[in-house]
């Protein structure tokens, strides 16, 4: 799935955090990335740990969705090469992690979802997506949203019966 100019501009920006050891950069520009190029609920990818993530397979195992249940989300290829990019990189900066999570932050441990959303809040003032003394704007789950649309949209100019996809 191709992504948005502004889609492009948050990862970019992503890529461009101060971190003492690059790792925190890596970690949100390529958990952002996932959100936006599968339509996970902005919890999950945080929740994944290592045995989620089949980069062989292509599968990512989503364990105690919404509604406690599990599902599994396949990859493409240039997802795949992302994914093993950052567990390469992370597991060069982050020797001793501290949790069994696929996304670490600086420290080792799970990323939490309120320094995500933050995260998320700080570069989308950054970017342009909101003014710079707007409190409300586009949330992180908002890419969950954009996701559904343009993959319906998708479906629809390629002829294809939506309500049968659904």
């Amino acid at each position: 799935m191709r992504l948005s100019t502004k889609i492009l501009r948050l990862i970019e920006a992503a890529e461009q955090l101060p971190s003492r050891t690059g790792l925190r950069a890596a970690t949100y520009s390529t958990l952002f990335g996932l959100v936006a190029v599968t339509g996970m609920r902005s919890s999950e990818p945080i929740s994944l740990d290592h045995g989620d993530v089949d980069l062989d397979r292509g599968v990512i195992t989503i364990r105690s969705t919404k509604f406690g249940k599990f599902r599994h989300v396949p990859i493409d290829s240039s997802t795949q090469q992302v994914l093993d990019q950052y567990r390469r990189q992370r597991d060069h900066l982050c020797l001793a992690p501290q949790a069994p999570s696929f996304f670490l932050s600086e420290q080792g441990k799970r990323v939490g979802q309120f320094a995500m959303e933050q995260t998320f809040v700080k570069l989308s003032h950054k970017i342009g997506l909101r003014g710079p003394n707007d409190r409300r704007g586009p949330r992180l789950h908002d890419l969950r949203h954009t996701f559904a649309v343009r993959t319906i949209l998708d479906w629809y100019r390629k002829g294809l019966d939506v309500e049968r996809y659904l």
